[in-house]
């Protein structure tokens, strides 16, 4: 324990924290509370286990029951504790340079994404069972960022406003973009593919590496009776051919790793017509250059990258493409992972009894983790609109604002029950 008291007691300054270590002897960190935040540890190497490498640790001790959070706390008010002391006293560090060097090499070797590694990366997070992830996402399955007009918001509602922000993006217009050619990379469940379709007869191919994803959108297609003019594929996007009008790619280039970006836009920047217009939507840090965190690598998603800012826009620069726009979205997903955490805490017995305690308990940290990385980190998400031909684009931005507050007006009624049972 001496190891981890000496990290907490530089650590923790805000509020209050008490670890109650196997023998049963406590320690307080920070500030005295009346309501302190309990953990403890239940077997003696534990809270070496968390010390020697805390990110990867803790997440690995909670998983396994080796660290519990005491009631009526939970793991989200752990993580977005001690995330929150972190911020305000410099961070966690317990790593020694060649350690730190070792990270950056791993994480950039897991990066290297040939087509049968993307495909089993993939499958290790996306093709869990249908009705696991039906128990914390909205109704139409989106598992990318909401757009919170109002934090009060629901999340179907956040979510509709993002399929509308998205849409807006891409500038189709209203009885004119009838037939127009759309490639939704990474579609997930379809959801994005089936909007685009019934607000503007879009003709869209949707592409995923996930089998049950594929499966799920073609089935949703058939039953809306627009599986002739919505297709989805289980594909690789460098495998993909033709030319299309527009390309949308939400929480897909996450997946692409560093190394790859350039091909990315590349093949991308070969499949769109000289006129068209591409959206990507995507996770991204605020600062330089990074990796990605062993943890997540581990247990979450393999051979996964948050890109910075500088890495899309150069590898855009060196592939054809113009920038358009480019928008950083704040706190909203945020807000999308605390409604996600508490749908899938709901439902905690169904999840067990799916998979086990263990993949429970790994998706709360992770979620909780997400979170504050939005809250308390770098993380935000970027909108960048590219294209082939600047003149394809309005001189403003107004008609962003005008075609979003349009399509979401459009879908206002069908989510107001929706937002009643969310509140109650």
């Amino acid at each position: 324990m001496w190891l981890l008291d000496k990290m907490l007691s530089r650590l923790i300054r805000k509020g209050q924290l008490i670890v109650i270590d196997h023998d049963g002897r406590e320690y307080s960190y920070g500030e005295t509370s009346a309501h302190p935040l309990k953990i403890r540890f239940t077997d003696k190497g534990a809270a070496m286990h968390v010390a020697r490498d805390p990110r990867v640790g803790a997440g690995e001790a909670y998983m396994d029951g080796r660290m519990l959070i005491e009631p009526p706390h939970d793991v989200r008010d752990f993580v977005l504790f001690v995330m929150g002391n972190a911020k305000s006293s410099g961070g966690i560090d317990s790593k020694g340079p060649l350690r730190k060097v070792a990270e950056k090499v791993f994480s950039r070797l897991d990066q290297i994404n040939e087509r049968a590694r993307a495909s089993k990366n993939v499958v290790h997070h996306y093709d869990l069972t249908r009705q696991f992830y039906e128990l914390f996402l909205d109704e139409d399955r989106q598992y990318t960022m909401a757009y919170f007009r109002d934090p009060e918001n629901s999340l179907e509602r956040a979510q509709v406003d993002k399929k509308a922000l998205i849409a807006s993006k891409l500038r189709l217009v209203p009885g004119q973009s009838a037939g127009l050619r759309v490639l939704d990379i990474g579609c997930g469940w379809g959801g994005l593919a089936l909007y685009l379709n019934r607000h503007f007869g879009c003709e869209v191919l949707g592409v995923s590496l996930a089998p049950d994803q594929i499966r799920f959108a073609q089935e949703r297609a058939e039953e809306a009776g627009v599986s002739d003019k919505v297709k989805f594929q289980l594909i690789d996007y460098r495998d993909v051919e033709g030319q299309f009008d527009r390309i949308t790619s939400v929480g897909m280039i996450e997946h692409v790793g560093a190394p790859n970006f350039g091909e990315y836009f590349a093949k991308t920047n070969a499949l769109l017509d000289s006129d068209g217009i591409m959206l990507t939507h995507t996770i991204g840090r605020t600062g330089p250059p990074g990796g990605t965190d062993k943890w997540t690598r581990k247990y979450i998603f393999p051979g996964g990258y948050i890109p910075a800012m500088s890495e899309l826009v150069s590898a855009l620069e060196t592939t054809g493409w113009e920038i358009g726009d480019i928008e950083i979205l704040r706190y909203h997903y945020a807000y999308t992972l605390a409604e996600w955490y508490r749908r899938a805490t709901l439902h905690r017995e169904e999840i067990t009894a799916l998979y086990d305690e263990r993949l429970f308990r790994m998706w709360q940290f992770y979620l909780a983790g997400a979170e504050q990385s939005f809250q308390h980190g770098s993380m935000v998400n970027f909108h960048i609109q590219s294209v082939k031909n600047r003149a394809v684009l309005p001189m403003t931005r107004n008609y962003m604002q005008d075609e979003w507050a349009r399509l979401s007006a459009l879908d206002e009624a069908p989510f107001w029950h929706l937002e009643r049972q969310a509140a109650e």
